[in-house]
């Protein structure tokens, strides 16, 4: 903390001279940790040098060979010190480098209640001191840092590791510093003035998403800080920042646990990939290194290479059925887990379905044999005891199989049939002996036989014994006798021709995501597998995109994890129906104490204008408060014939150039977009299409399809064909709503002949017709 001799800096003038003064240390701890890094590496060269000139590998005796191994040792060692100082002076000159333009952002002064001295800091992404250890910024995740994003002028508290700490505020100051210089400076009451959010959120977006440290707001701090609860649910209105503070979040995280928690230990589920290259730069830029990022998909689907998951996204270019949406629902209920749950505990006294274990295309341990074996342990054997020692019988049955096979003709006609360079390739050494030749022949077939039955051995540990397939088939046949399907609306003809669609789905080696999480379930409740115990947080977002049964299948993936889940249940385009009651359920999969529940209602991506017409949109939605940031009513351009609605898409593209604001034009199927593209391309504009979500976002005008939007912000919006033929189900209204609330600064809609009569309520005063 600063001295409180220190003058008074009240002038941008002398903050500026005082930003000098820090610049200038930052450079010269900057220039000793480079310096750092060069004898580093002098150091690792000098050792691989002098090693190499006097260590003789000679293994002749015990004596020289001790005193070899002793000395590459002694290498490893101490190249290990000098890599842990290299890696060190490296990680410690990336956040000088990150510091130099731009080393802090806010100042408080206050004085400690008994302490008779006022005191300064100033935060920054990071903590820096002097070469006496004087703290001249504090990083912002440091306790003391938390009364900047929480506290007004005057008395506050804020939480430390010993307990909690109460401060008089007397001044907080923010600053904008480019490259140096103060920009500008401001004094505010407020925890974040919005003068400074103003400045910030001006700015034009990119292709990655930044840091918030800046501008984080009271209620985001909350979220960010939060170590108490087991699940923390946070409702948020599209561009509320709350996928922001959650990375913050996990910055903040690795931060407070340093030493007990890595970044390997923290998941995060994001909607598509397009949205975990959007993110990636976030956590480096505050120098922490990524958590695990995937999608639910990526998820599930690495455990099923040999089948294609089909992706929720073809809904929108084929619509579902009723029955389909009416299947779907009792698939993905938390009725549904328990249900499977319940009939897993039926298989420990019969029913399990098993496959042969082949030897050479022929059964070698039938399905038959794997059965007695399974339900010849007694009633305290339950499932995960009863595949452990299945196991271990069907090893033991193997092994002794061995001696057996050695003189079967196979395997007399194998080494009869192999060349010399192939029989040494066998041989422990190349001049091994052997007392006879039948001594011999025993060597080389126990090897062959060995090496042979590997591939039986391979599956008996990894428990392909299981009919898997036949098994989920025969759980939904039960579905019936388990589940009462009228109170979905279905009957039993309906389910039992889902039943034969399943069927053939696995046939053609394909599988609904629907049918994914129960079957992986089903096999993890089979072969006692009891997931990844040493996950310590989980945070999923878009969480209104998730079934019931996909996140209580997380929570048993990760049972000793955190979970942070976010999300806007306005955005629900995958589970509109069952959104609105997805905080209820969730919660039933937590104690209740120590679950909290944050909502987020003040939008900061979008103009007020924006904002207000987005939220005009919803019905009985959540509470969107808008910010005061003023700009262009959105737009509606309205043509009988689509190509003129194509010249107008056309000029409003050149008209968003001409403001130097970068377009996203967002479609509702992929279909759309390969049409808007081919058109554009045709006028020789410059367009980029996403076809998928392992596409990166590119630079430019983008065309997209509204499923891969999710969660990404752009300058400008042209919603595509927002015409009563194209929107015409009320079920899409969370989808354009979804579509609009991505725009920043500008939205345009264009529709064919009429527009969806899901904008029918919105107020007429909202948004421009032409």
């Amino acid at each position: 903390m600063s001295d409180s001799r220190e003058p008074i800096r009240n002038s941008q003038a002398a903050e500026q001279r005082y930003l000098d003064d820090v610049i200038q240390k930052i450079r010269r701890a900057e220039k000793k940790a480079q310096s750092s890094i060069d004898q580093a590496e002098t150091d690792k060269q000098s050792i691989n040098k002098q090693y190499s000139e006097e260590v003789r590998l000679n293994f002749g005796d015990d004596g020289t060979s001790l005193e070899t191994a002793l000395s590459i040792h002694q290498q490893q060692q101490m190249l290990a010190e000098r890599e842990n100082s290299w890696q060190a002076s490296n990680k410690r000159l990336t956040i000088l480098r990150r510091l130099i333009g731009n080393p802090y952002f806010a100042r408080l002064d206050f004085q400690e209640h008994g302490e008779p001295k006022k005191e300064t800091i100033y935060i920054g992404l990071s903590s820096f001191t002097d070469k006496n250890d004087k703290f001249l910024i504090y990083d912002w995740r440091a306790p003391i840092s938390s009364i900047y994003y929480d506290g007004k002028l005057g008395d506050v508290t804020y939480q430390t590791p010993d307990g909690e700490q109460s401060v008089n505020i007397s001044l907080k100051r923010q600053f904008l510093i480019k490259k140096g210089q103060i920009d500008s400076m401001f004094d505010t009451t407020e925890t974040i003035g919005d003068q400074m959010l103003l400045e910030v959120l001006g700015e034009k977006s990119s292709t990655q998403m930044k840091s918030i440290v800046t501008t984080i707001q009271k209620e985001q701090n909350k979220i960010i800080r939060n170590t108490k609860a087991d699940l923390l649910f946070v409702q948020g209105a599209a561009g509320s920042g709350k996928t922001s503070a959650i990375l913050q979040r996990v910055a903040y995280l690795l931060y407070r646990y340093r030493g007990n928690l890595t970044s390997s230990q923290v998941v995060m589920f994001s909607p598509n990939q397009l949205f975990n290259d959007y993110i990636e730069n976030v956590l480096p830029e505050l120098g922490e290194q990524n958590m695990v990022q995937m999608t639910y998909q990526q998820f599930v689907g690495r455990r099923l290479p040999n089948y294609t998951i089909i992706n929720p996204a073809a809904q929108f270019e084929v619509p579902q059925t009723e029955t389909a949406k009416k299947i779907s629902r009792v698939k993905t209920d938390l009725k549904f887990f328990k249900v499977l749950q319940k009939y897993s505990r039926l298989l420990e006294t019969g029913g399990m379905f098993f496959r042969d274990l082949k030897f050479q295309d022929k059964p070698y341990i039938t399905k038959e044999k794997i059965s007695e074996i399974y339900y010849s342990f007694n009633e305290n054997y339950h499932l995960a005891n009863r595949v452990d020692a299945t196991k271990e019988r069907l090893v033991q049955l193997l092994n002794n199989r061995v001696q057996p096979e050695l003189h079967k003709s196979w395997v007399s006609k194998q080494i009869e049939n192999m060349d010399q360079e192939q029989l040494q390739a066998m041989y422990s050494k190349a001049d091994q002996e052997f007392n006879s030749s039948d001594d011999e022949y025993n060597y080389l077939a126990r090897k062959i036989v060995t090496s042979s039955l590997k591939p039986v051995n391979q599956g008996i540990n990894r428990m392909r014994f299981f009919n898997i397939n036949k098994q989920y088939l025969h759980f939904l046949a039960q579905v019936p006798q388990l589940l009462n399907l009228s109170d979905y609306g279905l009957t039993a003809e309906e389910w039992q021709q889902e039943l034969a669609a399943t069927q053939e789905r696995f046939k053609a080696h394909t599988i609904e995501l629907d049918d994914v999480s129960p079957y992986l379930f089903l096999f993890d409740l089979i072969t006692g597998k009891r997931g990844d115990r040493t996950m310590r947080f989980v945070f999923i977002d878009e969480i209104q995109d998730y079934t019931s049964f996909q996140l209580a299948y997380l929570q048993f993936q990760f049972p000793k994890a955190k979970y942070t889940m976010l999300g806007d249940l306005n955005q629900a385009i995958f589970t509109s129906s069952d959104s609105r009651s997805l905080l209820s359920r969730v919660q039933k999969l937590f104690d209740r104490d120590k679950t909290e529940v944050v909502q987020l209602t003040r939008s900061y991506r979008s103009t007020k204008q924006i904002t207000e017409f987005t939220r005009a949109i919803l019905k009985n939605g959540q509470k969107i408060d808008t910010f005061e940031r003023i700009g262009d009513l959105p737009n509606a351009i309205i043509r009988d014939d689509q190509d003129e609605l194509a010249e107008h898409l056309l000029a409003q593209l050149k008209s968003n150039d001409e403001r130097k604001i970068t377009t996203a034009i967002i479609c509702k199927t992929k279909r759309e977009s390969e049409i808007v593209t081919k058109f554009l391309q045709t006028r020789d504009y410059p367009v980029t299409m996403i076809r998928s979500e392992n596409q990166r976002l590119a630079a430019g005008t983008l065309v997209i399809p509204a499923y891969l939007a999710k969660g990404l912000e752009f300058d400008a919006v042209i919603l595509w064909n927002l015409s009563a033929d194209n929107y015409a189900d009320e079920d899409e209204r969370q989808l354009v709503y979804t579509i609009a609330s991505r725009a920043m600064h500008r939205l345009t809609m264009l529709a064919e002949n009429e527009l969806t009569p899901i904008l029918a309520n919105v107020p007429a005063q909202l948004y421009e017709r032409q």
